[in-house]
């Protein structure tokens, strides 16, 4: 289960920062992005820690804290998500750099519904 939340984790993370994309498929999908975007935003400028982690490290505890010899999810996922060297400066960073990109995205998304739009009116 802890593995579970791992992935989910880095999902939602993925989301976070490149959702956006997905509101060319499905416009809807903009009510669940932008407080996703918010809530990566906030928790990497506060410091904050996700509520995942500690579900994430209560499952590991429940199991005897097994699983951490080496299967695919422990060895690259977890590093992706938990860098050894992630420090508050660098959740800022991360903050800025996940409202950067979303920003990015969201103006790309913006303009290919205007050209779309533009063409579908000649």
């Amino acid at each position: 289960m802890a593995d579970l939340v791992v992935i989910f984790h880095l999902l939602f993370i993925i989301f976070g920062l490149l959702g956006g994309l997905l509101i060319i498929w499905r416009g809807i999908l903009v009510v669940i992005h932008i407080p996703a975007v918010l809530w990566v935003s906030v928790v990497s400028f506060k410091g904050w820690i996700c509520p995942l982690t500690p579900l994430e490290n209560q499952l590991r505890q429940a199991a005897g804290d097994e699983g951490y010899s080496g299967g695919f999810v422990e060895h690259y996922l977890i590093p992706v998500i938990y860098p050894p060297t992630l420090s508050f400066d660098i959740q800022v960073v991360l903050g800025f750099a996940a409202l950067t990109v979303n920003i990015v995205i969201y103006a790309f998304v913006y303009y290919w519904y205007r050209h779309r739009q533009g063409r579908t009116h000649e």
